[in-house]
């Protein structure tokens, strides 16, 4: 196809990449481990371990994993955690084992954590303790055989570990009575792998290295699956677009997302390829704790969403931290707002650079080119993607030159290239409605104009967006729906300063004397914390087509 876009390209930057550099994440790891042995990998809660450090706790790690019985390559792990040390340990350890990650949102509650472990199969999970209850409550409806336990403290140093733990359980009583006969604690587990062979695979760039689970159409979360090859093109693609200044081993990250969340987790393999420190955050919210940390590294780069650049911009002692060295940070997961671009260039010097992508894409395809002021667009596509606009019936639409009706102009965004997943787990049906000969439809409507910028106007599907995450009205609804008072409900999102979007329900009532705390109660104990509706508001009747579809568009 003419790809148009590269034309606008930043003079230097290839139109292709080479996604057949490494076999597999683990060769390209090895390569990093030797490379950068003695530089600093990773930083939290005070400790930093080094790239060779972290080579010896994830061998000693994916040594444990391959002698447990039943463990194979191509097994699947879950991990459920936030932002700590144990994170990337883990997560390295079981793909250089040969075996599959399956990242867990840690808030899940148990019926979210339930139907991922079943979906996934995982056999396997490393979970931080403050949510081993959860996993208790379902651990004997899924196939998971081997539960592998830590506390946030577990990779301090003594005795801060010790302080850390003992505050965390006993002072913050942040860890609810769990029991679960038969869990190791990872200490255990690294100790037993230390002693014990490491059998490093032949994995394939074709063979599955996350299932990353995302919501769907029908509500019920999907796991993407994504390969070795998929995750290292993608790796190849976001970051020769950011690191064009970037030098090897000088490069500090703030790394306040999850790391369970696709976004973070490419781009931290991204900077890792540099032989970068990544400063893991723990805990965003606390965004005063953030700015200090923040104050304590001359930090270059930095990766976020559009909430968390607005929270900071609005938190005390941000504006005076020192910005000198930055030089790249990185918007994501949400469109990042033309108000909190503009503030966040003047208080911090820089531009805020925007990219777009989705977990099925592992996931950049488009981004902003450095230094490029806020326009509205998503930029430009990454080298090695094509992009194409297209109608209902899959027909491509022409680019939109700035004349005419440009709804003739407007239509899906779809995406081809090396960094499109190669489906859905387990769910012929799924892959096939958002896969079309190598074409991935995303669901987003926009167009492409003569520059070879995209602008997305619409989203086809329902899915709501909430600081970055998914969250899909057929989940929400069928949850409100369980409530005895309730008769017929909607879900739709709403426009929120905090979180760009929020989910609010519509509902009819059963019961005349429901209330909105009532069906605020109830979604809290089937729904991670930011699927929760905000809003709720009772009608008599909900818009419907002839056939009895209800009408969210309406609504929204």
């Amino acid at each position: 196809m003419n790809k148009i876009w590269l034309k606008s390209y930043p003079q230097g930057m290839p139109g292709e990449i080479d996604a057949d550099q490494f076999k597999s994440i683990p060769d390209l790891l090895d390569e990093l481990f030797s490379k950068f042995a003695d530089k600093p990998a990773f930083h939290n809660l005070g400790r930093t371990i080094s790239y060779a450090e972290l080579e010896e706790l994830s061998r000693a790690f994916a040594a444990y994993l391959q002698g447990l019985p039943g463990m194979a390559r191509g097994e699947r792990v879950a991990v459920m955690s936030p932002n700590l040390l144990q994170y990337p340990v883990v997560l390295f350890g079981i793909l250089r084992a040969g075996m599959v990650v399956v990242n867990v949102n840690p808030l899940y509650t148990p019926r979210e954590l339930e139907h991922q472990l079943q979906d996934s199969g995982a056999r396997a999970i490393v979970i931080v303790e403050n949510f081993a209850s959860t996993l208790q409550q379902v651990l004997g409806k899924t196939p998971v055989k081997n539960v592998i336990t830590t506390q946030v403290g577990d990779l301090l140093p003594i005795p801060k570990r010790w302080l850390v733990n003992f505050v965390i359980k006993h002072v913050k009583k942040m860890v609810p009575a769990w029991q679960i006969d038969g869990a190791t604690a990872l200490d255990a587990a690294l100790e037993r792998g230390r002693s014990a062979p490491f059998n490093p695979v032949d994995i394939h760039a074709e063979d599955l290295a996350f299932l990353q689970y995302t919501g769907g159409t029908t509500g019920v979360a999907k796991g993407a699956m994504l390969t070795h090859r998929n995750i290292l093109a993608n790796l190849e693609q976001t970051g020769i677009w950011i690191s064009v200044s970037f030098k090897e081993g000088a490069e500090i990250v703030i790394a306040p997302l999850p790391m369970y969340h696709i976004f973070c987790l490419t781009s931290t393999l991204s900077f890792m390829k540099w032989g970068s420190l990544s400063v893991l955050i723990t805990n965003p919210r606390d965004l005063p704790a953030l700015v200090k940390e923040m104050g304590n590294w001359k930090f270059t780069t930095m990766t976020g969403v559009n909430t968390l650049f607005n929270g900071l911009l609005n938190t005390p002692g941000f504006a005076q931290l020192d910005f000198s060295t930055l030089k790249v940070v990185v918007g994501g997961g949400a469109a990042v707002q033309k108000p909190v671009a503009e503030r966040w260039q003047q208080v911090t010097g820089h531009c805020l650079t925007e990219a777009y992508g989705l977990t099925e894409t592992s996931p950049g395809v488009c981004c902003v080119p450095l230094g490029a002021a806020w326009d509205g667009t998503i930029g430009l596509p990454v080298p090695s993607t094509e992009v194409s606009i297209r109608d209902d019936d899959f027909n491509e639409l022409p680019v939109w030159t700035g004349a005419g009706d440009i709804e003739k102009h407007t239509g899906e965004i779809c995406v081809r290239g090396p960094q499109v997943m190669k489906g859905y787990w387990n769910n012929p049906a799924e892959t096939a409605n958002v896969l079309h000969d190598g074409w991935l439809k995303t669901g987003d409507v926009g167009h492409l104009d003569d520059l070879g910028r995209i602008t997305i106007t619409d989203r086809k599907k329902d899915m709501i967006l909430v600081s970055g995450f998914n969250v899909y009205p057929n989940e929400i609804e069928s949850v409100v729906a369980a409530h005895p008072g309730v008769l017929e409900c909607a879900a739709v999102a709403v426009p929120d300063e905090k979180t760009g979007e929020a989910v609010k329900v519509v509902i009819v009532r059963k019961d005349p004397n429901l209330t909105k705390e009532s069906v605020i109660k109830h979604c809290r104990t089937s729904l991670t914390s930011y699927k929760v509706p905000r809003h709720v508001e009772f009608r008599d009747a909900l818009p419907k087509t002839p056939i009895g579809k209800i009408l969210r568009r309406e609504l929204r």
